[in-house]
């Protein structure tokens, strides 16, 4: 058959393969930020941690810790938050943590230039929402020698 410009018609046939290598580019794309973001995702808040000669808890290492961080100015974040919360809404998520799964550890990481009772408010704060005991998160002391 012709029309009128003189070309026939041929009933194409769908094609059946599909057409990946778009689909691979933005794979390994994204594939290269995740990398080069992750590291600094878990950076958190910033805490000059005191010093001291304490021993180092064993603890297994597939459990998640719940850790309080009290910046210089007295901020409290929760574990790798990087907004500071409130001390009623981190009681709520210690309680949550704590309902969900009972066996997890709590810490308290303060800034070595805050106020102690800053820190011990953390404790209390923790206490308050049911957490049995609280841990101090400290940077290991210099070797004299």
């Amino acid at each position: 058959m012709a029309n009128s410009l003189g070309r026939r018609h041929h009933k194409r046939k769908p094609m059946s393969e599909i057409n990946v290598v778009p689909y691979i580019d933005v794979m390994l794309v994204l594939l290269v930020i995740f990398m080069t973001t992750a590291p600094l995702l878990t950076e958190g808040v910033e805490v000059d941690l005191p010093q001291a000669s304490a021993k180092i808890v064993d603890e297994e290492q597939n459990i998640e810790k719940f850790i309080v961080s009290v910046d210089a100015q007295g901020f409290l974040y929760a574990n790798e938050d990087e907004a500071p919360s409130e001390p009623d809404q981190l009681r709520a998520k210690a309680a949550a943590v704590l309902n969900h799964q009972p066996k997890t550890p709590f810490y308290v990481k303060g800034d070595a230039s805050v106020p102690y009772e800053k820190v011990v408010q953390a404790m209390v704060m923790l206490q308050a929402a049911g957490v049995p005991s609280v841990g101090l998160v400290t940077e290991p002391a210099p070797e004299e020698g």
